[in-house]
């Protein structure tokens, strides 16, 4: 149809205006058949506007509207977790990494500014290893707190933020876009994502607010599970446009035991660049 036509010339011409697609053929159209499925997977589907976006770039044609989720000081919080490369664009973190594996690892987004020689220093240990990836020291990281109106408590995975009684609660994710360093005085990770309990609700009793002027928008859940098809899930995002330097040897005490079962960094879900997939805000 016009319209998929369309949006894959559009895709590819994202892609082409990114230098390290310029010659790489083979990336380019691995990408851009993504977006296409992603197109035919949700044209006229219903869904409502997805995530994640460049949020330097807040337009979008998506007609599904939902109400805005409480600050999160009203809502508990339910999951913390974290993505290799940033998942959003814009701020600090704008430099393209790839498409990576074509599955979301070693994709996404990068910090751009400087780091010193010191920050720098290699750490010789190894941080949050999957299979797929490992942290190190200069990576770009996407912290995700994630909010509910149910009544739960912190755990594992977006389960921990339904109940029973609560099925279909609203949804927010505050973004802190992070970069390891080898810094015994830059931000420590574990106490970034301390939990506690504020009148009654759980919260991230350290939820930074000292990264810049945060964009709001309505959008979705993440994940490279939705690189080729819709996510049904609606979510009120909060992403602060500065990066925050944490030390890597926090990043690792917290991959090593905490609530959320987290051990290892997430991969990224593709940028979604076509606007009939975007709120305007």
């Amino acid at each position: 149809m016009k319209t998929s036509r369309s949006f894959l010339a559009a895709s590819l011409s994202v892609l082409l205006s990114t230098s390290v697609f310029a010659t790489v053929s083979n990336d380019e159209t691995l990408l851009a058949n993504q977006h296409q499925s992603l197109n035919e997977a949700t044209l006229g589907k219903g869904f409502g506007p997805q995530s994640p976006r460049d949020i330097d770039q807040l337009s979008g044609t998506n007609p599904q509207r939902f109400q805005y989720a409480p600050a999160a000081p009203q809502m508990n919080l339910c999951n913390i977790h974290f993505h290799k490369n940033a998942e959003h664009k814009g701020g600090e973190f704008t430099r393209y990494a790839g498409i990576g594996d074509g599955q979301g690892h070693q994709s996404g987004y990068l910090y751009t500014g400087q780091l010193t020689d010191a920050e720098r220093t290699a750490y010789h240990q190894p941080v949050c290893a999957s299979e797929h990836q490992s942290v190190q020291v200069g990576d770009t990281l996407e912290l995700h707190y994630v909010y509910s109106t149910a009544s739960v408590a912190p755990g594992p995975t977006l389960g921990a933020c339904l109940s029973d009684a609560t099925v279909n609660p609203q949804l927010r994710v505050e973004a802190q876009v992070l970069v390891a360093v080898n810094d015994d005085s830059a931000a420590d990770f574990t106490r970034l994502t301390a939990v506690g309990q504020r009148k009654g609700r759980y919260q991230a009793i350290h939820l930074p607010e000292d990264s810049g002027q945060a964009v709001s928008y309505l959008g979705s859940t993440t994940g490279p599970a939705y690189n080729e098809k819709g996510s049904p899930y609606q979510v009120t995002w909060r992403v602060r446009p500065k990066v925050k330097k944490v030390n890597i040897a926090s990043i690792q005490r917290w991959c090593q035991a905490n609530v959320f079962e987290e051990h290892h960094a997430h991969g990224v879900r593709n940028l979604v660049v076509q606007p009939a997939l975007l709120s305007e805000q």
